[in-house]
Parts: structure tokens; sequence; C-alpha cells
């Protein structure tokens, strides 16, 4: 039985392997915002469907008949196998890609005919924001944000961005055509009923944990101000779907000190040089002449070895030598969730 306010998605496919695998993989996801139906014969579904009205209708292109345009349905996508634009006035997907890439396309097309958000996920607690800043460079910021997004992945549902202009990690830009961090604030703002869809269709995914893709262009951080900034943060924190919020931070984005306050934790890289502690010191003190002197009370300063290999896969970051030293600084500190349980 269908569930109240819920829209209809039909997947028709002959391929009954695919079919089954794909639609399980698709209620798998308990959150999504639909309900879903599946059919591999076109006649039986045309049969079943013809008096309802449906609001994505996934075919798969060897499966297409010209008679499914005679169903009362939003939008019609081909699960395309050849490639080939064949027939106007439809949405095509590629088949032949992972599963977790086409549920982002299959919500941004969502998105297009929705009218509401995501159902709220309900926990005990709200999102835990750790913050991961240092004024010193090469110190190693960004590998230790993403080994302890990449362990708390492991038992948490946790969430990456990066707030860097030039991110040095290849592996997390967006493709070609893909959308970045700045795209999905843009979204926040502009489609705010419209946002839960908007995330979950960029979302992508390193082992367990989740990613926005960095900016593509480095200079669109400098143009946000600190409330965006805030209000971005926030309305990711109302979602209520993440129970860590890895925040990699760059002195570049405007309110840096505003966002670190919002933080239970920030984590600062030191180096024992002394241009390093130099700058260690000048940025303390400018958060004590700023009022920020609680920024100051809830930074754990970490000294990582200068030597550490990391391994060429961010997958692999939760594993490494790396994460080892990570595990023995999470073991004592207080003030977020009990930690002690993924040790």
């Amino acid at each position: 039985m269908a569930v109240y306010g819920k829209k209809r998605v039909i997947v028709c496919d002959s391929d009954e392997e695919y079919a089954g695998l794909f639609s399980e993989f698709l209620r798998r996801h308990t959150d999504l915002p639909w309900d879903l139906y599946t059919y591999t014969d076109v006649e039986q579904m045309m049969g079943c469907e013809d008096k309802n009205h449906i609001s994505m209708l996934i075919l798969a292109e060897s499966t297409y008949d010209e008679k499914v345009k005679n169903l009362s349905v939003e939008r019609l996508i081909v699960l395309s196998e050849s490639g080939l634009i064949r027939w106007e006035d439809v949405k095509y997907i590629d088949k032949f890609q992972q599963a977790e890439d086409v549920l982002r396309l299959l919500l941004a097309i969502y998105v297009e005919i929705s009218d509401d958000g995501f159902a709220r996920i309900k926990q005990d607690k709200a999102s835990v924001l750790i913050g991961v800043y240092t004024p010193v460079r090469r110190s190693m910021q960004t590998s230790f944000a993403l080994t302890m997004g990449e362990i708390l992945a492991e038992n948490y549902r946790t969430l990456y961005l990066s707030f860097e202009r030039f991110t040095g990690n290849t592996e997390l830009l967006p493709g070609e055509n893909g959308m970045d961090l700045t795209d999905l604030l843009y979204f926040s703002n502009s489609e705010k009923e419209k946002f839960r869809f908007r995330m979950r269709s960029m979302i992508k995914h390193v082992g367990n944990l989740d990613y926005v893709p960095p900016v593509r262009y480095g200079q669109n951080i400098n143009l946000i101000t600190s409330t965006e900034w805030i209000e971005f943060l926030e309305k990711i924190e109302i979602i209520e779907e993440y129970d860590y919020i890895i925040l990699d931070l760059s002195e570049s984005m405007q309110g840096l000190f505003d966002v670190l306050r919002m933080c239970t934790k920030v984590f600062t890289m030191t180096k024992n040089d002394a241009f390093a502690v130099n700058k260690l010191n000048q940025y303390e003190n400018s958060l004590m002449t700023l009022n920020y002197q609680d920024v100051n009370d809830k930074t754990v300063r970490v000294g990582l070895p200068e030597k550490i290999k990391m391994p060429e896969s961010v997958e692999m970051y939760g594993v490494s030598k790396m994460a080892e030293s990570i595990m023995d600084i999470m073991k004592d500190i207080a003030g977020l969730k009990n930690l002690t349980c993924i040790l």
C-alpha cells in the first residue's frame, strides 16, 4: 500500500536480474521520498498502471514501448544501453554505471517535479560539527580531516566538506560537468524547500564517508559571506541525516572564526619550527583579541609525524598509519559522541 503523500515511481526492465538488483538497491534507501514498484514486462505494467499517476517511469531502453506515453507520467526516464538519443521528451541515464550514480541522477530529476522535502530522519542528538583548521601550511590538515572522517564513518553517518580554495586531492573534485559545494550553497538559498533533494543528489562517497565535491574554481569561495556559510551549515544540520560533519576549513573563506565557533571541537595542526610556532601564536592571539576565546577553549592541538606515508587512495585513509595516531587522539577527547565504541 502506498504511503500517503509519497510519489509513485516505477522501474520496468525485461532484464529480471537487473530489475531485481536495482530495485533492491533503491529499497535499501528507506529514506527515499517515493513508493517504488517494479515490473519486468511492459504490457503487465501498462495494465496495472493505466489509471495511476506516475511521478517517474524508469524504463530500460530495450524494454521501451511507445505506448507508455499513454500513461500519466510526469517524467519518463530511459536507462540507456546503447548511448544513443532515440526518443524526444525523455530523460536519459546511462544504465551501466554504479547504482549510487544512477540514484543521484534520479534524485536530481525528481527534484524538478517535487514540491516537498525529504522526511526528516529522527535522531536522538543533533549533528556534531568538527572543525579542522590551522594557519600552518603543509601540515597535513586535509589528510587529517579525511582520515578522521573515514574513522567516524565506520560507525556513524559522517559528511566531509572542504572549504579550501584549491584542494590537494583530485579524487574528490567534481567531474567536468559535475556540481560542487558552491552549487549546493546556491540551491540552499534559491530552492530552500528542495534543499534535501539537491543535497542528496550531489553527495558522493569514498568508502563509507559522504562528501560534497569541493569547489572547482577557488575564487568562488572568497565571494561567500559569513552569514551565508552559517545559514548553509545550519540547513545541513536541520536535515539531521548526519551524526558528524567534518569541516576542512580555510582562511580564504569569509567568517572563518564564526564557523569555528559553531563547531563542537576544533583540531589545529601544529609543527615545531619557529615559523609555525609564530603563526599559531598569532592566530590564537587574534582569536583572543577579537573575542573568540571560546574557539581557543575547544581547540585541540595536533602534532603529527612529519614523515608519514599516506595511501594513494582516500578510501584507505581509515586504515593508514595516520589513522592509528588519530584514534589515539580521539580516545581522550570529551565533547563528541561516544567515540570509545569505535576504537
